[in-house]
């Protein structure tokens, strides 16, 4: 006789096995006496199996997090399984009512892990997060886009502590995988305290939906899942090419104030010394142009035509397989745009 499996305990709420259920954690009141609480979906299948977390608008003004959780929580696969999966569609419930990155603080809340039950308000609710999500499971992804007015290719971030991370980050099956050094007082870097990786996704641009991301985003997760044999394999698609890996990156910045004319945009080749675009000033008189100090993929771009002396312009991978990068871009892009559309007659 198969033992029935215990339920998943979360703010006092028990969840049962073969079931889901939206839990709200109380985060705090405001001025005007309304209440915050930062909302849970959980899902505790039928049969054991890992726990993980998908958590988005840990800054408020990354909605593109949002959405993908949204579909990740209509698709069928999750129906079936195994094991649990804790869905925090907006972790920053202050910074997305304001469309500000923000909260009311000014703080940065992924920049105030692990956080505090006596500090500021970016504290307790990092440590809230913390405490009944990280901490309850065994891996994450944590969806992120560019700031506003910056946009950023469909890309994972990982600083894996175990070799399966990297496995998982290639099952993800975005255009590339950035090995990066976590950032003090992230989500990330708590949570590697606690033993627990975490995946970073990159995409789209902040207060805007890309559905090429978005679409990107859902099918990198269920494919996570499946190969961590949460849910079946039925229906979710295989990478048609890896994932192109770097652990190197540069920006080239502005190097004049004035009106940039872009001439190339994420997910292009470039060279090394290729003009990426021209600076001028509103009359014209003057033209500064912008070249790529090292050759890659542009991995990130500013979409603000106003530009001042300094400013980040272009980011460009430095990707070593150059000769396969062109053909496996092209891979990666038709399969997308082949998959089916989730929910389609939803999209805005």
């Amino acid at each position: 006789m198969r033992t029935k499996r215990a339920p998943f305990v979360i703010g006092g709420h028990e969840i049962q096995p073969g079931t889901r259920q939206t839990v709200d954690l109380p985060v705090s009141v405001l001025s005007d006496h309304t209440p915050v609480s930062m909302s849970v979906h959980v899902i505790h299948g039928e049969k054991a199996g890992p726990v993980m977390f998908v958590s988005a608008a840990v800054h408020g003004d990354e909605v593109i997090g949002v959405e993908i959780a949204r579909r990740v929580l209509k698709a069928q696969q999750v129906d079936s399984l195994r094991g649990t999966l804790l869905v925090i569609p907006i972790v920053n419930a202050f910074g997305f009512l304001n469309h500000s990155r923000y909260l009311p603080d000014r703080r940065d809340l992924n920049r105030s892990f692990p956080g505090s039950v006596r500090g500021s308000l970016a504290g307790r609710l990092a440590h809230l997060f913390m405490q009944e999500v990280v901490c309850r499971s065994d891996f994450g992804i944590d969806l992120h886009s560019a700031a506003i007015h910056r946009t950023n290719l469909p890309q994972i971030r990982l600083s894996a502590s175990k070799p399966e991370t990297i496995n998982l980050a290639r099952a993800f099956g975005a255009w590339v995988v950035l090995g990066s050094k976590v950032r003090e007082g992230s989500m990330r870097e708590a949570a590697r305290a606690q033993g627990i990786d975490v995946l970073v996704y990159e995409a789209g641009e902040g207060l805007r939906f890309d559905e090429m991301s978005i679409r990107a985003g859902v099918t990198g997760i269920l494919r996570v899942m499946k190969t961590m044999k949460m849910i079946p394999a039925k229906g979710v698609s295989k990478p048609k090419a890896p994932s192109l890996r770097t652990n190197s990156s540069t920006w080239v910045r502005a190097p004049a104030g004035g009106l940039l004319r872009p001439y190339k945009s994420i997910g292009e080749v470039v060279e090394e010394g290729a003009l990426l675009g021209l600076i001028s000033d509103p009359f014209g008189e003057e033209e500064y142009p912008v070249q790529a100090g090292a050759g890659g993929l542009v991995i990130g771009r500013t979409n603000l035509p106003v530009v001042n002396e300094g400013d980040g312009l272009f980011h460009i991978a430095d990707i070593r397989q150059r000769e396969d990068l062109e053909a496996a871009f092209d891979s990666l892009s038709s399969q997308l745009e082949a998959d089916p559309l989730f929910d389609e007659d939803e999209i805005i």
